[in-house]
């Protein structure tokens, strides 16, 4: 048992060490994805006082937009520049589409006491 947990580990970064490289880096980048999505949860809540749910979709269509630019051909670099301009372009749009209108509306709130 004390082997299994302590030592075997050791032995296995040891004979594989590229595979143990290759792990360490996939968690701190699925470490920082997960904490700039957190950020963007808190800074929108913070500015708004609202918990936005639509920032997790945002965040998908960037990753999507990125992965299909790189799916089809387009240097790793330079999809992630499109990708980042796409985001832009949608962020403008929704902003003047849905929450410019918005501004300085009533609030949408249904309470039981008149």
């Amino acid at each position: 048992m004390f082997q299994a947990i302590f030592v075997d580990p050791f032995i296995m970064i040891y004979d594989a060490p590229l595979f143990f490289v290759e792990v360490f880096v996939s968690g701190l980048m699925a470490g920082v994805m997960y904490a700039l999505v957190a950020l963007g949860f808190v800074l929108i809540y913070k500015a708004s006082g609202v918990f936005n749910f639509a920032q997790g979709a945002m965040v998908l269509f960037a990753a999507l937009t990125f992965v299909g630019l790189w799916e089809l051909g387009v240097n790793p670099w330079l999809s992630l520049i499109l990708s980042s301009l796409v985001m832009i372009g949608v962020a403008f749009t929704v902003e003047r589409i849905v929450l410019r209108p918005l501004v300085n509306q009533d609030p949408i709130i249904f309470s039981w006491q008149q």
